[in-house]
């Protein structure tokens, strides 16, 4: 099938990649001429495990275009998927000014034959104004559907080949028959195929963020009570997560979520209820315990420093906002540093993957360092914010030997209390007692 895919962001670049490496030819479309430049010469704006070597063999394979000419990608497409960005407005609301930017440019080329599936994030009721936009320009029925996308960064690859399930909202069994033997090479293992109207999609989508969110916020708050009462948010969580009703994902406390999708769809979510004159209650707490949890280690890292760090050392372990990504949107380092330095403290970070995309906020302000251990020399503290597989396993003699001081603040809860107690260590965690080093 000949799949246009406009908009080559994170979403727009792994589903056009990944319906190529199921032998459709697929062109991605970008106003970004440059960014289409790097792409055919197979140079992966983003960091995402695999997807530099799939892109390169769909390309080499000839099923796999980019060009910034919207025509020429959809007038022959049997399915135009909008991939493109739905930022955040000042009111939390989902800004679509992208989205009826495409739907306009497109209009005059789509083929009567055509799809166009939305993949975008986007406020219920989207997909029937883009549904009566088409039809008054173009003078003719089109065929529109929803087609959210649950994929996790860091393992994308693997959840578009594999699906829990696809979602997809259509009016027609024309549009659902087309789409659901689009999917077929991924639906072999019996995973479900859901049909169901486009608000309905819309819908599933902010729904299962919102949802995620909420437990990890539940968890966070839990975790803080914990301290408070002498509980450990670690037995807390084994002990509810065994049970099959609770489940364990996504009951892990730490410093709070970020990226792209939870912050901005439990927000847009929330708008959407306001704009129908519906008060949701539950939705405004889990962003604000989300807020509040980001500088959770600030608070212990200022009582442990007796309100004085200027002219202290950080060393941070993560910048990402969660591993295996280079993505540093709303991720709860850059909160963290922000706090640090704005009360004079010196920081040295250190990424597998985010540094370049953190160098460009913050340029000569921080210093970075190529491998963990270099960041922590001469610093009086390591604080921890992303749970890399790379920090799980350091060589504890090692970094006593390097840091100023054996103090660690771990917002992932990497460790065992009792082997930093070992080790020497005066250890701050979430949801559990610190331990404080001997003399």
């Amino acid at each position: 099938m000949a799949i246009a895919i406009v908009g080559t962001g994170y979403v727009g670049l792994v589903t056009g990649t990944c319906f190529a490496d199921s032998g459709n030819e697929v062109t991605c479309v970008d106003i970004d001429a440059a960014k289409i430049e790097r792409l055919n010469n197979g140079e992966i704006p983003i960091f995402e495990p695999g997807l530099t070597e799939m892109v390169e063999h769909n390309i080499e394979a000839g099923r796999l275009k980019f060009t910034t000419d919207l025509a020429a990608a959809v007038s022959d497409a049997d399915f135009v998927f909008l991939a493109v960005g739905t930022p955040p407005a000042d009111d939390g609301s989902a800004d679509l000014r992208n989205l009826w930017a495409v739907v306009d440019a497109m209009a005059p080329y789509v083929p009567e034959k055509a799809i166009s599936v939305i993949k975008s994030t986007v406020p219920i009721g989207t997909n029937t104004k883009m549904y009566e936009r088409l039809k008054q320009k173009t003078g003719r029925e089109c065929e529109c559907a929803s087609n959210p996308e649950f994929l996790k960064e860091g393992a994308a690859l693997d959840d578009f080949m594999k699906p829990d399930r696809v979602v997809v909202g259509v009016r027609t069994q024309r549009a659902a028959d087309a789409l659901r033997e689009l999917y077929k090479p991924f639906l072999r293992t019996e995973n479900p195929f859901l049909v169901m109207s486009p608000e309905s999609a819309e819908m599933t989508k902010y729904v299962a963020n919102a949802l995620l969110s909420t437990k990890i916020s539940f968890i966070n708050e839990t975790a803080n009570v914990c301290e408070l009462v002498g509980a450990d948010i670690n037995d807390v969580r084994r002990g509810i997560g065994t049970d099959s009703r609770i489940g364990t994902a996504f009951l892990f406390p730490g410093v709070g979520y970020g990226g792209s999708c939870f912050p901005k769809d439990v927000r847009a979510l929330d708008a959407v209820a306001r704009s129908k004159g519906y008060e949701m209650r539950i939705l405004p707490a889990v962003d604000e315990v989300n807020r509040r949890q980001k500088t959770v280690m600030l608070t212990k890292i200022l009582s442990h420093f007796r309100d004085d760090v200027a002219g202290k050392t950080i060393a941070v372990w993560g910048l990402a906002f969660k591993p295996r990504t280079d993505d540093v949107r709303e991720a709860p380092a850059l909160v963290m540093i922000d706090e640090l330095l704005e009360r004079g403290a010196k920081i040295h970070v250190h990424d597998p993957e985010a540094m370049d995309n953190v160098r460009k906020q913050y340029g000569d302000k921080i210093q970075y360092a190529e491998r963990p251990y270099d960041a922590l020399l001469d610093a009086d503290a390591l604080l921890i914010m992303t749970e890399w597989k790379e920090f799980h396993r350091p060589t504890f003699a090692t970094v006593k030997k390097l840091l100023r001081r054996p103090v660690i603040f771990d917002g992932r809860n990497l460790y065992e209390t009792s082997t930093l107690r070992d080790a020497g260590f005066t250890y701050y965690s979430i949801g559990r007692a610190p331990v404080i080093a001997r003399g």
